[in-house]
């Protein structure tokens, strides 16, 4: 007489993993890359430059040439691997979370406010040399990590005691702390940047942005609420356009129930 053995079967929830906007993202980097990558081993060197001249974050881009575009394109391209999949684990670490309490539409706006301001605020202080007249520089600042670090200040704002583990070593910390100890090291880096090619006070800008978007009594905060209001008359004044327009015409489907 044989015996069976049922194995439980799971159901693994790609949904609850993974938010839609963190999704988005994820894709929309990985894909770019991937063309980083194919042009990188199919063109010549020349084409690589070409792109991040071009896309990425160039001090006097957006200015004398009017390339408008590259406040929002700089945030979708990375400098190798290692950066992209570092720049999508902590986007997927802290955006997730966020996204589940704002919702898809005010997280992506948020992602892109703080990586756009972190750009501005990269291209003003890069400029700054111009008042001795001295060229600023022309390496262009590629990478989501100005957006990244704008979520990890909301993070820090709205889940102040949530504890991070810091990996590989066996200790957690309030989320608050955390990044502030990031903020610092950012500051500091910001002394000696330059040689490490990593570019700090767009990181420092995304944070301020962010900041300055969820503090109580700003400029940015304001203007969003001031937004919100606008988009709640405008959708109220439609729906009740529409209720006159339609309050006399009879039920679709007309029932024999009496109210």
């Amino acid at each position: 007489m044989g015996t069976s053995f049922r194995a439980r079967r799971y159901n693994f929830d790609w949904r609850g993993f993974i938010t839609p906007g963190v999704k988005l993202l994820v894709l929309i980097c990985t894909g770019v890359f991937l063309v980083q990558t194919l042009v990188a081993i199919f063109m010549d060197p020349w084409a690589t430059a070409w792109i991040n001249y071009h896309f990425g974050l160039v001090a006097l881009g957006p200015i004398p040439g009017l390339r408008l575009w590259q406040p929002f394109t700089y945030i979708f391209l990375h400098g190798g691997l290692l950066h992209l999949l570092m720049n999508m684990l902590f986007l997927w670490m802290f955006g997730r979370e966020l996204e589940l309490v704002w919702g898809k539409k005010r997280f992506l706006n948020f992602f892109f406010l703080c990586g756009v301001g972190a750009g501005l605020i990269e291209i003003l202080v890069k400029v700054i040399p111009l008042t001795w007249g001295h060229r600023p520089s022309d390496i262009p600042t590629i990478g989501a990590s100005g957006a990244i670090f704008g979520i990890l200040m909301a993070n820090a704002i709205l889940f102040p005691d949530r504890r991070i583990w810091l990996f590989p070593l066996p200790v957690t910390i309030p989320m608050r702390p955390y990044v502030a100890v990031m903020g610092a090291i950012e500051f500091f880096g910001t002394l000696g940047s330059g040689g490490d090619a990593v570019a700090h006070v767009c990181h420092l800008g995304g944070m301020l942005v962010g900041y300055i978007y969820l503090r109580r009594g700003s400029f940015l905060y304001s203007v969003r609420n001031s937004v919100s209001d606008w988009q709640h008359k405008r959708n109220r004044k439609r729906f009740d356009v529409y209720i006159n327009k339609h309050k006399n015409e009879p039920p679709s489907r007309p029932d024999r129930w009496v109210n």
